[in-house]
């Protein structure tokens, strides 16, 4: 690929100037319709590239095909996918991406709001990119690169293949999901209508990675009753949600359980909103862990802890509420070695080191591997994400696109 013109980069930074934020608080489908002034634009340009069959759907999530140009008949049919919304952490609006070209080691500040710095000391990885052009935002929004990148990137594949029929492959099928980052973004997945036997996501970080397992997650919603009287005449009667709320919180671990105390495999208990008054309050976690018994482990362990604290307030009750969201995709994997072996050579065909690695999160690819499609995860090139000093260079989002287009070549050879 060496005399092809990339066009993920100029995709991208067109894309990441579509505010696509989806909003967890949301019923609709898509939570925000403005993810799909996005979508409209992917159809229009696969439209332009010749794929005919490019659409939309009512639920906002787009589906294409590149047909097969092999005259081998048990090739795979293959499925490449990214999501189109942007995290709710951030405001994904007004995104101004700025090219730092020639990066010269140096921290960056950016120029919106210079307490923005993304340090060479907190992103080990901008050791790897010296020499290479950085895309930001500029300091009062993130970037987009989750998972606008993938987008671009699997855009830019497409473009490639149709351009050089020399490059045998099977059928690839493209999807583009809304509401990944708020847990739904295979929720109105047609898998019957998608038709592929393996998929990818394009939703990775670090140059050369492959993910084939990810955290099991729940979510876990837990409403408070309390007793609520005037406070006036609240003595011996009133028994105030909030604080009931504030309490269960209080009691939760300090140097463990959470986020911001575990690593590698250790799963931990997170709350992320709560709300309500003194009569009711709603408190909302997620629950996280590499295997099943321990995510349901964790969540005993917090209804233990609810448990506790209504003893000391016994004229109040809670709900205790679990909802399933994703489950661990090596689960499946494991029973189909080809999906991974076949990536891991694709990157290695790029000129790569090819690493394997455990993801402490979630893609689509969780839960449409038990869904029926085998999906592990391959490299965007996307850094720091759900924050304002989120990052990607144009080098990798090249050898991406260059990965991509292998694996589709590395399953055609094999076949």
């Amino acid at each position: 690929m060496n005399d092809y013109q990339y066009t993920a980069v100029e995709r991208f930074l067109r894309y990441v100037q579509i505010d696509t934020q989806s909003d967890p608080q949301s019923t609709a489908n898509p939570s925000t319709e403005k993810q799909k002034n996005l979508s409209r634009v992917l159809v229009q340009e696969l439209l332009d590239m010749g794929i005919a069959d490019a659409e939309l759907d009512e639920w906002g999530y787009v589906y294409a095909t590149i047909p097969a140009n092999t005259d081998k008949e048990n090739v795979p049919t293959l499925c490449f996918c990214s999501h189109v919304d942007t995290s709710p952490d951030v405001t994904g609006e007004g995104v101004k991406p700025i090219i730092h070209q020639n990066w010269n080691g140096t921290d960056i500040i950016l120029p919106d709001d210079t307490n923005q710095i993304i340090r060479v000391a907190d992103h080990p990885d901008l050791n790897q990119q010296i020499g290479n052009d950085i895309i930001t935002a500029s300091g009062t929004t993130l970037l987009g690169a989750d998972n606008k990148a993938g987008v671009a990137e699997i855009m830019d594949a497409a473009n490639y293949l149709l351009t050089h029929p020399d490059v045998k492959h099977g059928r690839i099928r493209l999807l583009f999901t809304p509401d990944e980052e708020v847990g739904r973004g295979t929720e109105k997945v047609d898998i019957a209508k998608l038709g592929a036997d393996f998929g990818y996501t394009i939703d990775g970080e670090a140059l050369g990675t492959l993910e084939d397992e990810t955290f099991s997650a729940d979510a876990v919603k837990i409403t408070i009753q309390g007793v609520s009287t005037h406070p006036g005449f609240a003595k011996g009667k009133l028994e105030n949600a909030l604080k009931i709320a504030a309490d269960l919180l209080a009691a939760l671990p300090k140097d463990a359980l959470s986020p911001e105390t575990t690593a590698e495999k250790e799963g931990f208990v997170h709350p992320t909103r709560m709300e309500g008054n003194q009569d009711t309050a709603v408190l909302e976690f997620i629950i996280r862990d590499f295997t099943e018994v321990g995510l349901q482990e964790k969540e005993t362990y917090l209804q233990n802890l609810l448990n506790d604290v209504l003893a000391t307030y016994p004229g109040s009750s809670a709900q205790f509420v679990v909802k399933e969201q994703y489950r661990n995709m090596k689960d499946i994997l494991d029973q189909y070695p080809a999906v991974v072996e076949n990536a891991l050579e694709a990157i290695r065909q790029a000129g790569l080191s090819a690493e394997r690695r455990s993801i402490r999160g979630g893609t689509d690819g969780s839960r449409l591997s038990f869904m029926g499609l085998p999906c592990p995860n391959i490299f965007a090139g996307e850094h720091a994400f759900h924050s304002r000093l989120e990052w990607v260079s144009v080098q990798d989002m090249q050898k991406a696109v260059e990965v991509i287009v292998n694996v589709a070549k590395v399953w055609e050879e094999r076949s």
